[in-house]
């Protein structure tokens, strides 16, 4: 201990110059959006670049559970297609203009900083703006909803995670197409909320939530949840339930980013009914 005070002594002017500069950067990042934002980008790309590394050593060890994430996905994909082709009209056969019709899109990235043990939970993906990635995207894995795009660097974007104070997403019990909203309340990061479901419709425990397709973010249909607690006070009128997530939040490695190739003329169109 004596010899670090007395390196540290001996070095003071040095010591000295660098929480100086530590405090002048901070200073002048609160004060300028422009220097702030520079900063920001400048420890993302930092952050970012030593996350990556660290996930590329990591993704060797994981090889195997990728792989069978893959075949699943597969099977999933396979199960879906097969549904379609069971219940079109053989008579007869259409074809659509995939490129200027098609709603969404899908980039894939990987998960290089993820977390779960907090009130408020982030996580970093590899791509960004040079990928297409942009603020308010839709984050999937392959077994459901992941979170949305909140910030993004040259090569990196940070996902706000269903398991957020801030997050809230319009949700459907599949089986009712009754509408609600999605938040997590803490504590456990397999457990999510639904509310704003009336209390006069039957709900069964098991049954399937999901995306309802009214953010303009998040496609119809993808899976958040499966219900296992339903809750009502006396009084109310709507229902408290409790649902496990059906993507495994605290394991996650490959998702999908999506954007939606028509979010700007839908929210447009929302604007001007609201102005009118």
């Amino acid at each position: 201990m004596r010899h670090i005070l007395a390196f540290i002594w001996k070095h003071n002017f040095f010591f000295l110059f660098v929480l100086l500069e530590v405090v002048a950067i901070i200073l002048m990042a609160n004060r300028s959006f422009y220097q702030r934002s520079v900063l920001s980008n400048a420890t993302d790309y930092v952050t970012g670049s030593a996350y990556s590394t660290w996930s590329g050593i990591t993704s060797y060890f994981n090889l195997k559970r990728d792989n069978q994430l893959l075949a699943e996905e597969n099977a999933r994909l396979h199960r879906i297609l097969t549904r379609e082709q069971l219940s079109s009209d053989t008579l007869t056969h259409m074809v659509e203009d995939t490129v200027f019709n098609l709603q969404y899109t899908y980039v894939d990235a990987v998960v290089i900083s993820n977390s779960t043990n907090r009130r408020d939970n982030y996580i970093m993906l590899n791509k960004g703006i040079r990928q297409g990635i942009e603020r308010d995207m839709a984050v999937i894995s392959p077994a459901g909803v992941v979170g949305t795009v909140v910030s993004v660097s040259e090569n990196f974007s940070w996902v706000m995670s269903l398991l957020n104070k801030h997050s809230k997403i319009s949700g459907r019990i599949q089986r009712l197409n009754q509408m609600g909203t999605v938040v997590w309340e803490g504590g456990n990061p397999a457990v999510g909320t639904l509310h704003d479901i009336p209390a006069h419709v039957k709900i069964n425990k098991g049954d399937t939530i999901t995306t309802s397709g009214f953010s303009h973010i998040f496609p119809e249909g993808i899976s958040i949840g499966y219900v296992e607690e339903i809750n009502i006070k006396s009084g109310d009128h709507f229902y408290t339930i409790h649902f496990r997530f059906s993507a495994d939040l605290n394991s996650l490695r490959h998702v999908y980013i999506i954007k939606n190739q028509f979010r700007e003329e839908q929210e447009e169109l929302r604007k001007n009914i609201i102005n009118d």
